[in-house]
């Protein structure tokens, strides 16, 4: 008796955590449902961070991956040509066209997750240019006139607050900006050893490149280790970096300065960024 009530108890929860699953990623199509948090277990003598319920932090620790380690498919479904740089690969669309670069996926991440939790007037970048783009403005319908390196905002279009309309504005950000627009508005991290989820390391540049951190533990002495998440060039599905020189991969040590070498670009410790705007939605 008591396992079938925990069983009826088991399917009546499940339509609910589906319709969770989707309001926070929207995207997400598949039934099998695993977690960047399931799938990839802390090394012995770490636990994970405690982050607030709703944080940013939260939510990308929750992003969902695909079942096994397949491999990783560009924008066109061709098949990327290193295979040897991702442990986990990230279920979320490239869309159809070679948009969703590195930067681009940084900001398509950060972008979702206010989306999905009403904080929806905060989803703002700046083009290259400078230009700032909101998603307010789009959503009542204005769009950028650009000519040559002058842009002006016309309003041409209905109001459409509904997902599709969001991935046409991120599309639109995508095209207008990238790792050297993004590098600018971030905040720099004065000791890259405190990381935390949802900071950024990015050489912003043509090329530049920028990889997100999607989770963080720390040992009794308070030293921490982290994820990255990556797309590159040509657009391809975001996956989690193998570490190629640890082997606590795929995790990475937290340094105040040094190289840091991920599989397909070498950064620097100190160019660890931080997005300033809110991190906890209502």
């Amino acid at each position: 008796m008591k396992s079938l009530f925990i069983c009826c108890a088991l399917l009546l929860s499940a339509p609910l955590f589906a319709d969770s699953v989707k309001q926070q990623y929207p995207w997400h199509r598949g039934l099998n449902y695993q977690r960047i948090v399931d799938r990839i277990p802390a090394p012995s003598g770490y636990r994970r961070i405690r982050v607030p319920d709703k944080s940013f932090s939260a939510w990308l620790r929750g992003l969902p991956v695909l079942p096994g380690r397949p491999k990783v498919r560009l924008y066109n479904g061709k098949l990327k040509g290193n295979q040897s740089a991702h442990h986990v690969v990230v279920s979320i669309d490239v869309g159809r066209r070679d948009l969703q670069q590195c930067a681009d996926a940084v900001m398509r991440l950060r972008a979702e997750y206010l989306f999905a939790n009403a904080c929806r007037d905060n989803i703002v970048f700046k083009y290259t240019s400078g230009d700032v783009a909101t998603w307010r403005a789009w959503q009542r319908g204005v769009r950028p006139r650009i000519r040559g390196n002058k842009v002006s905002w016309v309003r041409r279009a209905r109001s459409d607050g509904g997902y599709q309309n969001f991935r046409r504005y991120l599309d639109n950000i995508f095209t207008y900006a990238g790792s050297y627009s993004l590098s600018r508005e971030l905040l720099k991290v004065r000791n890259p050893a405190t990381v935390q989820i949802g900071d950024v390391f990015i050489h912003g540049g043509f090329p530049g490149h920028a990889v997100i951190v999607v989770d963080v533990a720390e040992n009794q002495k308070g030293r921490r280790i982290f994820l990255l998440a990556q797309s590159f060039m040509p657009a391809q599905q975001i996956h989690v970096l193998r570490n190629p020189t640890s082997s606590l991969t795929p995790w990475y040590s937290a340094k105040q300065h040094g190289p840091l070498v991920t599989p397909e670009w070498l950064f620097h410790y100190r160019e660890l960024k931080r997005f300033a705007r809110i991190s906890i939605c209502p």
